[in-house]
């Protein structure tokens, strides 16, 4: 079951999204015409009177990595994608960029006082790479409100509660023994540990909380003491210490107490945008929020898969829940490339030009194309992000892997560039 296809009449109004097939049919007898590919989107050929299209709620399931998108009518999931964000991306090239600068001031202006008056940041400063993750689920909720009659917005609010799972006791022992007790410290849990027990990476199996320094030996319920087992690993385990436990595997022993000490650096990244994201939200449209404790009570309690869209789907009060899609749009932040003009080696010293064009025979970098080649050694028909050179030989960066040597005379545009690439599930 594919994503719904978004509608717009001729005076580019949404109107209420079709199915594959409807969309078909409407195409096939040219009452329409394709207007986007990603979002696939069509425009009829005429102006509906008095519209009056369904009101329909998008979900977000925001997270560091990725966030989760979809779209209900009522109960009914029609639209759902995942936003894959480039924050680390971003961290890692400032973070080269000053590195760079350091060593070329220091080369070249060696006894240079340090000023520190230019470096006043105003208050809610957000750092950049937190910031793109604000601001690229804004630019995604405006342009699906562009094809689509949405009228409410529905975020997960909270990830988790760092407060919370070291301290379970903080806000009262009701908070435990609620129908949520659990929920935040274990989707944590979830993610940290990747899903699988920590003593023998065994998958797909039921996965219980376990404590690292045994609770008989003196061990806290902090999280950062908690990992994932299975129940024959935990049982075996019993109240031994992780030291005696894995006495014969010392590479695990060390990759489990090096794990279990790292920060809750996704929690973190989630926390500090949350507020921002929800501000920004809501001068667009009315947003209700949710917890992640929520999500997954909802999830689990309609037996469906951990997915990011799904997450989505379950964000607040749900009664019930029916998908229509199972093929959400996989949404990849790319970027718009780079400024710099001269590419240097990891050392920061020049080692090539950038041509100061970016399109070459029509094409630029980042463009999604179709290339149909009918001779060479490379027959085929190939659909991905492309490489652009001035010798007209492309690269082509499909699904199954990287194409090189396309001559740009097979290839032709089918969405242009605009920051990311778009894959299909």
């Amino acid at each position: 079951m594919q994503n719904y296809v978004f509608v717009i009449d001729q005076n580019k109004q949404p109107l209420n999204p079709v199915s594959p097939a409807r969309a078909r049919e409407l195409l096939t007898k040219q009452k329409a015409a394709a207007y986007r590919v990603y979002p696939f989107v069509i425009i009829l050929k005429h102006v509906v009177d008095n519209p009056n299209p369904k009101p329909l709620t998008i979900k977000l399931d925001p997270g560091s990595k990725i966030t989760g998108i979809a779209i209900l009518d009522q109960d009914k999931v029609v639209w759902a994608a995942e936003l894959e964000h480039r924050g680390w991306q971003i961290k890692n090239a400032l973070e080269s960029r000053r590195s760079l600068r350091r060593n070329r001031r220091n080369r070249k202006t060696r006894y240079r006082q340090p000023r520190f008056n230019n470096r006043k940041r105003k208050e809610g400063w957000l750092a950049p790479s937190l910031m793109h993750r604000v601001l690229t689920i804004e630019t995604w909720v405006k342009r699906l409100c562009l094809y689509s009659p949405i009228t409410e917005i529905a975020m997960e609010l909270v990830k988790f509660d760092t407060q919370k799972m070291q301290n379970p006791e903080i806000s009262g022992a009701e908070y435990q023994q609620g129908e949520l007790a659990g929920y935040e410290v274990r989707e944590y849990l979830l993610e940290k540990w990747g899903r699988k027990c920590a003593y023998c990476d065994k998958e797909g199996v039921p996965l219980q909380v376990e404590h690292i320094h045994p609770r008989a030996k003196g061990g806290s319920n902090r999280v950062s003491n908690l990992t994932l087992s299975c129940e024959r690993c935990n049982t075996k385990k019993g109240t031994k210490s992780i030291n005696e436990f894995l006495k014969t595997d010392g590479s695990r022993l060390e990759k489990i107490k090096r794990q279990a000490k790292q920060p809750l650096k996704d929690a973190a990244a989630v926390n500090a945008t949350r507020w921002e994201l929800f501000r920004t939200l809501k001068n667009t449209l009315p947003t209700t929020t949710g917890t992640g404790g929520q999500t997954k009570y909802n999830r689990t309690r309609f037996e469906l898969p951990k997915q990011h869209w799904i997450d989505a789907a379950c964000v607040g009060d749900v009664e019930r829940i029916q998908l229509l899609t199972q093929q959400p749009l996989r949404i990849k932040c790319t970027g718009w490339g780079t400024r710099q003009m001269c590419g240097t080696d990891r050392h920061g010293f020049p080692t090539r030009h950038r041509e100061r064009s970016s399109v070459h025979f029509g094409f630029k970098t980042g463009d999604i194309v179709k290339a149909v080649v009918t001779t060479g050694k490379k027959v085929g028909e190939y659909v991905g992000r492309v490489l652009c050179r001035k010798t007209g030989s492309f690269d082509i960066a499909t699904k199954s892997g990287r194409v090189a040597g396309i001559s740009h005379k097979f290839c032709s545009l089918i969405h242009q560039k605009d920051g990311y690439s778009y894959a299909s599930f």
